[in-house]
């Protein structure tokens, strides 16, 4: 009995080559993964609480925003990313974070904050 149509694989000049890459992507993730930085969290010398923003209170708008400040080895801070949160409460917040202080280290860190809103009472 002949079969109407017949499967042959045969390889192309690709599929080597493809192959290959793809195992090499899925081995360098396991051989070299993301760098984390292991050292604990800062502590954090002077916090000054953020100032609820009048256009904010107009809204009533409450929510937390996430901010990644990096911290120079004396403490101060260099730059602020704003990474989550309303905008007219992010922008209150990463003007707060930027005039904290953190206690001093050997190198530059980056920190994670977090900063709740709610309409004051």
């Amino acid at each position: 009995m002949n079969p109407r149509y017949s499967l042959t694989l045969v390889p192309s000049r690709f599929t080597v080559p493809a192959l290959l890459l793809a195992v090499c992507v899925v081995f360098s993730s396991r051989i070299a993964p993301a760098q984390q930085d292991s050292s604990p969290k800062r502590k954090i010398l002077n916090r000054t609480p953020a100032p609820y923003p009048a256009l904010a209170r107009n809204m009533a708008l409450s929510g937390t925003v996430r901010v990644e400040a990096l911290v120079t080895p004396e403490g101060t801070v260099k730059t602020v990313d704003i990474k989550g949160g309303h905008p007219v409460l992010a922008q209150a917040a990463a003007n707060t974070v930027r005039q904290w202080k953190w206690e001093p280290q050997s190198h530059e860190t980056r920190e994670l904050v977090e900063i709740r809103f709610s309409p004051p009472e």
